[in-house]
C-alpha cells in the first residue's frame, strides 16, 4: 500500500515538471509574441493558458485525494503540502505568462517594448526562462543541488529590472505614457516569473531536505 502511495507521489512531482515545460513555453513564446509583434503567436499563448489551469486542477484534486486516503507521514507529507503550494505558483507563473501576451496583442501592430529596451527584456526573458527550466531538472531529479544558482539568477534579474526603472526616470524618456505603463508591467511580470522559481526552489529544498523556507 505505502509502495503504492510513494508511487503516486512520485508521478505527482513528475506532473508538477510537466507543468512547469508547459510554463517555459508558454513564456518563450510570450516573449517572442512581444518582441516581434506576433499577434498569432499573443492569442496561442492566452488560450493555451487553460490548458495549464486545468492540469493544476486535475493535480489538486489528486493531491487532496491522497491526503485525505493516506496518512502521510514526515517527508510524504512534505510532498504533499509542498506539491499543493507549487501549483500555486506555477498557476500564477502561467498567468504571467499570459499576461505578457496580452499586452503584445493590446499594442499590435506596434511593438510594445521600445526600441531601446528590447535588448533589456530579451535579457530578462532569457534568465527567467532559464530558472524556469532549472525548476523543471529538479522536479525530475529532485537534486537540490541547482538552487543556489536559481538564487543567483534571480539577483541578475533584480538587476535588470533595476536597469528598466533607471531608464524610465532618468529624465531621457521620449515614449508615451502608456509605453511606460508597460514597460514597468512588463517587467513585473518577467520579475514575478522569477521569484516564484526561486519559491519552487525552496520548497523541493523543503521536500529533499525537511529544511523549512524562510
Amino acid at each position: 500500500m505505502r509502495d503504492t502511495y510513494r508511487a503516486q507521489l512520485r508521478e505527482t512531482m513528475a506532473d508538477l515538471a510537466r507543468m512547469v515545460d508547459l510554463v517555459h513555453t508558454a513564456l518563450a513564446d510570450a516573449t517572442t509574441a512581444l518582441l516581434t509583434a506576433d499577434l498569432p503567436l499573443a492569442e496561442q499563448v492566452i488560450s493555451k493558458d487553460r490548458l495549464i489551469d486545468e492540469l493544476a486542477e486535475e493535480l489538486e484534486r489528486r493531491t487532496f485525494s491522497m491526503l485525505a486516503r493516506q496518512a502521510p507521514v514526515a517527508g510524504e507529507l512534505r510532498t504533499v503540502f509542498s506539491a499543493i503550494r507549487m501549483l500555486g505558483e506555477l498557476t500564477r507563473m502561467g498567468d504571467l505568462a499570459a499576461h505578457v501576451a496580452k499586452i503584445a496583442r493590446l499594442r499590435f501592430p506596434e511593438h510594445a517594448v521600445p526600441d531601446n529596451l528590447q535588448d533589456n527584456f530579451r535579457k530578462m526573458a532569457e534568465v527567467a526562462g532559464s530558472m524556469v527550466a532549472d525548476a523543471s531538472t529538479m522536479l525530475r531529479d529532485l537534486n537540490v543541488d541547482t538552487a543556489g544558482h536559481l538564487a543567483a539568477e534571480d539577483t541578475v534579474m533584480d538587476e535588470l529590472r533595476r536597469d528598466q526603472f533607471r531608464t524610465l526616470v532618468d529624465g531621457t524618456w521620449t515614449h508615451s505614457v502608456e509605453a511606460a505603463v508597460d514597460t514597468a508591467l512588463l517587467g513585473r511580470y518577467y520579475e514575478r516569473i522569477a521569484d516564484h522559481a526561486v519559491e519552487i526552489a525552496e520548497r523541493l529544498v523543503y521536500v529533499v531536505t525537511g529544511d523549512d523556507p524562510v
